[in-house]
């Protein structure tokens, strides 16, 4: 006989007379759960990258799909962890259908012992919230995690699906019990710990970005205050220095528009020029009973003691990350485990993991919470020896990378150094450590470590070099001036001066670069060291070249050679012999510059310079295309290539590959030729390295020109005259514009190449290049010719003949040719490409 006992109005626990069949039906009606939640805010701003991913977890799917049924949210203290998983229930609540029976939301208060739920008291919460009464909640937290998820799973099959938020969990033990074991009742969970014991999904949340940050502190003021408050409009550099002092953390951002809602004259430069004392940043990060600081300590409370040491310790590293193995030699642990320590921290979100494997990060305001609580226990944590051992580990470990770089040899020539194995090994060390190495060098010496930034200064040259980090170059070399200084040391000061003006040079500051050379040379000559004084020579004599005093740079070179060969010195020799080159180059004394070039390219062979090598095979090739000699022109610069590419030196690479291009096209060779020229674009362009990108921009158009795509050579030619215009460059903005005005007349654009070839002749004057401003008046001639101006290109061909003639292109004699047709063939017979 079937007996079927139909219990309902109500859940019953404990003894229960039960037949064949039990039907559990809940209470029809409840108190929403909604109501507990807090409510969302109306300035949320910058997360939808982050809001997305949560919303289509919650989005109800057909039978089967499978979605996360618990998604983790976690992050440092104050980013918004909260505000996101509540803006993400409010809109799944307001979707039809998605959770009829409402959001149970907790907040478990996992960081403040005083108010931490147990998960045994907030099961009960929670199923209180649910309609249980009191008298049929269990005892045991086993027996109220089974009944929690028997009744959310009673609701779902009864249509009443509810969502549930777990907040500020402290510990996977915390909240676990708080899951539900459907997957028909998901589970969003907060906490300043990654909690990979929950089964979850997980979504680690950083600060917002400078704009969304800046919004922020727009909406909650106007929120605040109405509309008419458009401080942040009005003042927008202020916002957004507000905003960097925050560190674009939310917690401190709503509290900084709190303290400015309160006086709503109050201008946003007043806190922003109150926020910028470090020493008391966090100290005014505070309104009411909210404090950034309070917040932060909520976490660091709940650190071992080995773990809050660490914390403490990272705040003394000056630069903006750091590597397990740095952080190793600051706490003098194994590495292990300090690895350990670490990512304990970042399970906290105390930091956080940086760009790479193996790097950590710390928020800028957490940094000077680190640094206030180390400044309390600086008795215990003995920081000045834990800074000296992390300087210590730089500098050693950067003068091992340096030693690679200061060989340049190709991987079948580098012996092993210590702690790098291969050059690669250590050019990949200084790319990840440059943020950190010039922090330390420039605040070494207020930091107690003076010489740190002289060692740092001469270590980091062949790197900077390499990849034309010519601003931090800068930036140490001039920390390093002023300790050398300090110290009275004539030697360093002069070896300072002399390398502080190769980032001078590059960064086209001549005159301060003469000015530092004049000084070294000086010293040198005082202290009676040749060496010196030769490499300051060598130096100049090209600073001179870059600003065309030709005449005056030729005797300093030929100096600055004898110097060397009579001190022994082959790499220096070797330097400035190509640094002669360059000058008898520019002067067309085409076969000299050729000796020069193959004799450094010797020297370099000898000593195992590969860089050097490839940097004269450069030059030469670009003499050997001046002379008409493509095809040894093609082999050296192809070999350049070669060596460059092998030493990861890109921009090495592109300068061989632009003036590659140039005699790809005039051994006909267009595509080649075109292929090397944009891909040398863009290396120079990756590189910022505008001036080399202009000069990349204008062979393009030139190559172009020669595969006969006039038409197409425009683009890149303008490009390249606006480049050279903002370098101040005239005699490049003339090469350009040279170029520009022959593709205008060969594209039929006449009016136009008329004005650009007056513009280019205007240039060559005014940078007294006599060769090149015959060319131009060349070109301007047959542009008049074009527009039917006879007597005006008679006049243009008649100023370009004594230009050429003065500069050897043409022979005497030829001043009676005063035809365009005439002079274009001198010009062939002469061997220029025309």
């Amino acid at each position: 006989m079937q007996v079927d006992n139909d219990i309902n109005g109500g859940v019953f626990f404990n003894v229960v007379a039960q037949g064949g069949n039990v039907t559990l039906e809940l209470p029809r009606e409840i108190t929403p759960a909604l109501t507990g939640m807090p409510a969302p805010s109306a300035t949320f701003t910058g997360r939808d990258a982050d809001l997305k991913p949560l919303v289509e977890a919650l989005r109800p799917g057909p039978a089967g799909e499978r979605a996360p049924r618990v998604c983790a949210v976690a992050g440092l203290p104050g980013v918004g962890k909260t505000e996101l998983v509540l803006q993400a229930a409010r809109y799944a609540l307001d979707q039809e259908g998605w959770f009829p029976g409402g959001v149970l939301f907790i907040d478990l208060f996992g960081y403040d012992n005083e108010r931490r739920l147990s998960p045994e008291r907030a099961l009960g919460s929670l199923l209180r919230a649910l309609g249980i009464p009191d008298e049929h909640v269990p005892a045991d937290l086993q027996d109220r995690a089974r009944l929690y998820r028997s009744v959310l799973s009673a609701y779902a099959d009864q249509g009443r699906r509810i969502l549930v938020v777990v907040d500020n969990a402290h510990a996977t033990e915390q909240a676990k019990p708080l899951l539900s074991a459907d997957p028909r009742v998901p589970v969003l969970v907060t906490s300043r710990h990654t909690l990979t014991g929950l089964g979850a999904r997980l979504r680690d949340l950083s600060e917002l970005d400078e704009e969304s940050a800046v919004e922020l502190l727009r909406s909650a003021l106007r929120e605040a205050r109405g509309k008419d408050d458009t401080r942040v409009d009005d003042d927008p550099a202020s916002a957004a220095a507000l905003a960097g002092l925050c560190g674009y953390l939310p917690l401190a951002l709503c509290i900084v528009a709190a303290l400015l809602a309160e006086l709503a004259s109050r201008p946003l430069s007043s806190l922003a020029g109150a926020l910028k004392d470090n020493r008391r940043r966090l100290e005014r990060l505070a309104c009411e009973n909210v404090a950034v600081r309070a917040v932060f300590g909520l976490s660091y409370e709940h650190l071992g003691a080995e773990q809050a040491r660490l914390f403490r310790l990272l705040s003394l590293n000056p630069g903006p990350d750091l590597s397990t193995e740095a952080a190793a030699h600051l706490a003098d642990a194994d590495p292990y485990a300090a690895e350990e320590l670490l990512q304990a921290l970042a399970r906290g979100h105390l930091i956080e993991q940086g760009a790479a494997y193996g790097r950590w990060r710390m928020h800028d305001l957490m940094r000077l919470y680190a640094a206030e609580q180390g400044e309390a226990r600086g008795g215990e944590d003995a920081p000045a020896q834990a800074l000296e051992r992390l300087f210590q580990y730089y500098a050693r470990t950067t003068g091992a990378a340096a030693v690679h770089l200061a060989h340049a040899a190709g991987p079948d020539r580098a012996g092993p150094e210590p702690g790098f194995a291969t050059r690669e090994q250590a050019v990949a060390w200084l790319d990840d450590e440059r943020a950190n190495l010039v922090a330390a060098a420039v605040a070494a010496p207020g930091l107690g470590a003076r010489k740190l930034s002289l060692i740092l200064f001469e270590t980091l040259g062949g790197y900077f070099s390499l990849r034309r980090h010519f601003d931090d170059w800068l930036l140490v070399g001039v920390t390093a001036m002023q300790v050398a200084l300090d110290l009275d040391w004539p030697l360093a000061q002069a070896e300072v001066m002399q390398n502080l003006s190769v980032p001078m040079r590059h960064l086209r500051r001549f005159d301060q670069a003469a000015d530092m050379l004049e000084a070294a040379r000086a010293v040198y000559r005082k202290i009676g060291d040749r060496s010196g004084e030769g490499g300051a020579l060598s130096n100049l004599g090209l600073v001179l070249w870059e600003t065309r005093r030709f005449d005056e740079a030729i005797p300093l070179l030929e100096e600055a050679i004898a110097v060397h060969r009579e001190t022994g010195d082959r790499h220096g020799e070797g330097v400035a012999l190509t640094n002669l080159g360059l000058v008898l180059q520019s002067l067309r004394r085409f076969a000299e510059a050729v000796e020069v070039y193959r004799e450094d390219v010797a020297i370099c062979g000898e000593i195992g310079d590969r860089r050097g090598e490839a940097q004269a095979l450069n030059n030469l090739g670009t003499v050997l295309r001046e002379e008409g000699r493509l095809d040894e022109a093609a082999t050296a610069l192809t070999e350049a290539c070669t060596i460059f590419r092998e030493l990861d030196d890109r921009h090495g690479e592109a300068q061989a590959l632009t003036n590659l291009g140039v005699v790809l096209a005039r051994q006909g060779r267009s595509e080649e030729a075109i292929d090397a020229q944009t891909r040398a674009v863009e290396a120079f362009r990756a590189s910022r390295a505008p001036h080399d990108e202009a000069t990349a921009l204008s062979n393009l158009g030139l190559v172009l020109l020669t595969a006969d795509r006039p038409a197409e050579a425009v683009a890149p030619l303008d490009e390249a005259v606006a480049g050279f215009r903002r370098l101040a460059d005239r005699d490049g903005e003339g090469m350009a514009l040279t170029n520009l005005g022959t593709a205008l007349r060969l594209a039929g654009r006449t009016p136009e190449a008329l004005d650009t070839c007056a513009r280019a002749v205007a240039c060559y004057r005014e940078s007294a290049d006599r060769y090149r401003e015959g060319m131009a008046l060349v070109n301007l001639a047959a542009a008049l010719g074009d527009a039917d101006r006879a007597e005006e290109a008679r006049a243009a061909v008649d100023e370009a003949v004594p230009a050429l003639l003065e500069t050897g292109v043409l022979a005497e004699g030829a001043t009676g040719t005063v035809t365009l047709d005439g002079l274009r063939t001198l010009l062939r017979e002469a061997g220029i490409v025309w």
